[in-house]
């Protein structure tokens, strides 16, 4: 490409780059949050107590908030303007991360975390519309791309910056750090507000939603999670799941009724979103149920420092940031099927690998090659996932299928590891790291053959002008665009 084409293909205009800038910091410090505190869980519990249900709940409120809300923040985007709800996100973002950084319990930590979880749900969903109505034609496409490429670099120095924040600091630091972008990006977003779309007072809001929403989430979270102390016979165990189970069918009924739902239910008749969301829950859930153990387990067990455990972890990230675009261009050439089951067997099989763990750890044998292969399984799944669920609605709901799609793998990660306690055992030994290896495999072996059973290649160009002749019309018009 010629340095013409590419500066085209740049932001153009001040406004467009204060806008992709901003996008880019409100989203990676979202993202980032959640890869950092994974490696500060061993410090947390020697320093506040509580165990391993201390450690679920410090990922796990900021999952229920962050996934119950997701999906109403794009519209409250739409009434109160995008970049005024992402002001109030970065804003509430500092300063509940500052209250997480100076807990002076679990309890305190934990409902810091809640709070949390509800700024984030306002930044990730109002960043990609700012972009989205900002740009248009190449450079919209070019600039999702350089927003999706600094957020996934998330995932990589997520884990450097945690671990080497917890061995030669404080875990407390993870949590200050967030109010260093967000003060540096407020000048900018603050300028923005003029350029924000006259607000649409014909969209409602739908509360009772998410307050379903987070009710049918939260009851049964509370109820696995707390199981392990208290037992399924205690009436705080079993009263909080049914009014969850209760709660949840309230809200499918809700959605199915209300004109304006937060969850187009819809959406799920059509046969590669609905089974692209259902892989996705199975393929995220193993993916958070996976690190969190390992995390865990390669400090507490391992005798990792924080750094290493970080840096342990990061093959899998790299092998997915260098191959993913290659996949996704095979993908592209072959349609996502086969893509979307080869990948999630491969991430079983690496995690299966990791099954040779014994006490003295040896990473190099037992932990590197599962890892390896876990990330090539990773890179060659993502990509397709992605295109499968989004190339299958109309594109004027492209925004809404991507929303329902992000807030499937963040509640999936809020089941997974509410379950860990179940899992695991109530601490973490050799035995319990066993069972969640082998479930999490299961996991993703499930992602894959939703995979393999619902996902249908789109009919390419010249397939389509092949059918449209009688002769084929007449042997197989009904199966267009369900079969490889």
């Amino acid at each position: 490409m010629h340095m013409t084409d590419a500066a085209a293909l740049l932001p153009s205009t001040p406004l467009q780059k204060r806008v992709l800038v901003v996008a880019i910091v409100a989203s990676f410090i979202a993202i980032l949050d959640g890869f950092v505190v994974n490696l500060a869980l061993p410090a947390i519990g020697r320093e506040l107590g509580g165990g391993l249900v201390i450690q679920q709940w410090v990922v796990d409120a900021y999952l229920l908030t962050l996934g119950a809300l997701i999906l109403v923040a794009g519209s409250l985007s739409d009434h109160f303007g995008r970049a005024r709800i992402l002001e109030w996100g970065l804003a509430g973002f500092a300063v509940t991360s500052v209250m997480c950084g100076l807990a002076w319990s679990g309890e305190v930590l934990v409902v810091s975390r809640a709070l949390q979880g509800i700024a984030g749900a306002l930044l990730v969903p109002s960043s990609l519309a700012m972009i989205i109505s900002s740009f248009s034609g190449p450079a919209q496409s070019k600039a999702i791309g350089q927003w999706s490429g600094w957020t996934s670099a998330a995932a990589i120095v997520g884990p450097l910056i945690g671990g080497a924040a917890v061995d030669l600091l404080s875990w407390r630091v993870i949590f200050f750090i967030n109010v260093i972008p967000a003060v540096a990006i407020w000048p900018m977003l603050a300028g923005l507000r003029a350029s924000d779309a006259a607000r649409d007072k014909s969209k409602t809001i739908d509360y009772l939603g998410a307050f379903l929403a987070m009710v049918g989430l939260g009851g049964p979270v509370y109820a696995f999670i707390e199981q392990g102390r208290m037992g399924w016979g205690s009436p705080q165990v079993w009263v909080p799941l049914l009014l969850g189970i209760a709660a949840m069918a309230l809200f499918l009924i809700h959605e199915a009724r209300t004109a304006e739902p937060m969850l187009p239910l819809r959406l799920f008749t059509i046969g590669n979103f609905a089974w692209g969301n259902l892989a996705t829950l199975a393929i995220y859930a193993a993916i958070s149920l996976g690190f969190f153990v390992l995390g865990i387990y390669l400090q507490q067990v391992g005798g990792m420092g924080a750094t290493m455990a970080g840096m342990a972890l990061l093959p899998g990230t790299v092998i997915l940031m260098v191959g993913a675009s290659y996949f996704g261009g095979l993908a592209g050439k072959y349609g996502p099927r086969w893509f979307m089951t080869v990948g999630p067997l491969l991430c079983a099989a690496g995690f299966l690998m990791a099954l040779t763990v014994q006490e003295p750890l040896n990473y190099w044998t037992q932990v590197l090659p599962g890892q390896i292969v876990f990330g090539i399984g990773l890179a060659t799944l993502v990509a397709p996932l992605t295109a499968a669920i989004l190339g299958a609605v109309p594109s004027e709901e492209a925004g809404i299928g991507s929303a329902v799609n992000n807030a499937v793998a963040r509640i999936a990660g809020l089941i997974s590891i509410a379950f860990a306690g179940v899992i695991v055992g109530p601490a973490f030994t050799r035995e319990g790291l066993f069972n969640a290896l082998l479930a999490t495999a299961g996991l993703f072996a499930l992602g894959g053959l939703a995979s393999a059973v619902g996902i249908r290649n789109p009919v390419r160009a010249d397939a389509s002008a092949a059918l449209s002749e009688p002769d084929a019309a007449s042997d197989d018009g009904d199966a267009a665009g369900q079969r490889n």
